[in-house]
């Protein structure tokens, strides 16, 4: 025998409850330690193409 709601839930705070859910969070940079341009953490630097202090990608300029 299962507890019953004893009030129906409206559809506002039915929906605010909802709309909590599906935010995202900003994602994180970090400074390129061979140019010091933005990049996302643990991933080559798309300006310089170095990661953990050797170079990886061939970049032309």
């Amino acid at each position: 025998m299962g507890i019953a709601p004893k009030r129906r839930i409206s559809k506002a705070r039915r929906d605010k409850r909802r709309a909590s859910v599906w935010k995202l969070d900003t994602p994180a940079f970090s400074k390129c330690t061979q140019c010091g341009e933005l990049k996302l953490p643990h991933r080559v630097c798309p300006n310089c193409g170095f990661y953990d202090g050797k170079e990886v990608v061939k970049v032309e300029e």
